[in-house]
């Protein structure tokens, strides 16, 4: 038996037009699939299946907790997720994927394998930042951001043009706040030419 094997659904020898299952997705399950987004969690989906004349629909209800890195001080913090997802899945000669949720597979096998589309569904809940509350993150590697974090964009920038100004000028105090750094008024004689 493979690890997955719970996750196969029969759509073929489904004799209901519905057909609910319920998966509860654990730290196993994420180190199985072996992705990078999500490695530890535990995940509720519920799954709805439907026969219509054509094709089979499948409702995923996703709720539960990942673990995902925090981008601010790289330590695993709980994330919330929860989500609503369709995928249509119709019979045909070969496995095909057609469109963002609709599946094409073999009529001869005539059942899918629904885990890792469970775990796309959960990555893709996954807000893009994720952050600790505030206070919450790693303070030794807080203080060490703190160390290098530059207050204004242009601060590096202007220690060097006034260490470098004041060494070339006699009078470099004196006309501080209204004299044009040189740097621009050569860029202006390129603007002025063309």
């Amino acid at each position: 038996m493979g690890k997955f094997d719970k996750y196969k659904i029969d759509l073929k020898g489904m004799q209901a037009d519905s057909c609910k299952y319920e998966f509860v997705l654990d730290n196993l399950f994420f180190a199985n699939i072996d992705a990078p987004e999500v490695q530890k969690g535990k995940v509720n989906v519920t799954l709805l299946v439907k026969k219509t004349s054509r094709a089979f629909e499948l409702n995923f209800q996703t709720d539960g907790m990942v673990w995902v890195p925090c981008d601010r001080c790289l330590d695993d913090m709980e994330q919330l997720i929860s989500s609503t997802d369709k995928l249509m899945v119709k019979f045909g000669h070969e496995y095909a994927e057609e469109g963002d949720n609709l599946i094409v597979i073999p009529e001869e096998e005539g059942e899918i394998n629904v885990a890792w589309f469970m775990y796309e569904f959960i990555a893709l809940s996954i807000p893009m930042k994720h952050v600790h509350a505030p206070g919450k993150c790693n303070k030794a590697m807080n203080s060490k951001l703190n160390k290098h974090l530059r207050t204004k964009a242009d601060d590096e920038a202007e220690d060097m043009f006034v260490e470098s100004e004041a060494e070339d000028m006699p009078n470099a105090g004196e006309e501080e706040e209204t004299q044009i750094d040189p740097r621009w008024n050569e860029l202006k004689k390129i603007l002025d030419n063309n």
